[in-house]
């Protein structure tokens, strides 16, 4: 009977820390969720506001009497309401991800614990950085391009929400993009390459940058420019990183060579 019990109990058992995992998990799920929805509803009254500052880049290079247009009867609601949640998920973007680093800390050996926290907190920084980067050069220069290579007698009239569409599309690219340097050193640090393997394939490096921005910007030579050059640079910035962590290991490993010695 004793043995019949415990081979019972074994699967209950088993299952027990799954079902505990699941349930932190949808407790974090619903935290993450929770925090998205109070930001969104402080941050709705200003829903019209916060349109208005994101369409800024366009609407100063329009000409004196152009004006943004709506084509559909729910564009003026939607168009304010759907920038306002993606805004208060960009806020909680640090809230989300220490969601996650709580739910798998605890299965994390400590050096991993060490690495893991300057890495996200750089991911936040960078993909933060790589939105004002769209906005602050990126926007002016593309929307100046636009407006001033069109026919005279064409006057400026653009739909918000294909303008909405297309500059998050151009936000969520910059944020991606300017992740590069994370990715280029978690490739190094894993071992799963080397600084001379990616240096010797810079020229290709070039290429996929160039098909990258063309398939995440508009059809035009200026916004994949935009695009793949800073991409380029931050790629080299991944590999000093990682050549610095190479060093810091090799003295490492002299000095451990050493003190056996």
């Amino acid at each position: 009977m004793s043995n019949g019990d415990s081979s019972e109990q074994n699967p209950q058992q088993a299952q027990a820390p799954l079902i505990e995992h699941l349930i932190e998990l949808r407790s974090r799920l619903m935290r993450a969720v929770i925090v998205v929805l109070v930001i969104f509803l402080g941050l709705y009254a200003f829903a019209n506001d916060i349109y208005t500052f994101v369409a800024q880049p366009l609407m100063a290079l329009l000409p004196e009497g152009s004006q943004m247009i709506a084509t559909e009867v729910a564009s003026p609601f939607l168009a304010p309401f759907k920038l306002t949640l993606v805004v208060a998920v960009f806020i909680s973007v640090p809230f989300i991800l220490h969601q996650a680093w709580a739910f798998v800390a605890p299965g994390l050996y400590d050096n991993e614990k060490a690495l893991a926290i300057p890495i996200l907190a750089s991911s936040v920084g960078l993909f933060y950085a790589g939105a004002a980067f769209a906005y602050y050069v990126v926007f002016p220069l593309l929307f100046a391009f636009f407006t001033q290579t069109g026919p005279e007698n064409i006057t400026v009239m653009t739909d918000i929400n294909q303008y909405l569409n297309f500059v998050l599309k151009l936000f969520f690219a910059f944020g991606i993009a300017f992740e590069i340097p994370i990715a280029t050193f978690l490739l190094i640090l894993s071992g799963a390459t080397t600084v001379e393997s990616l240096s010797k394939k810079r020229p290709y490096i070039v290429l996929a940058c160039f098909v990258i921005g063309m398939l995440l910007t508009p059809p035009d030579v200026v916004s994949q420019s935009l695009l793949a050059v800073p991409m380029y640079l931050l790629y080299e910035v991944g590999l000093l990183f990682g050549r610095l962590v190479r060093r810091k290991k090799r003295q490492e490993a002299e000095d451990a060579s050493e003190g056996s010695n």
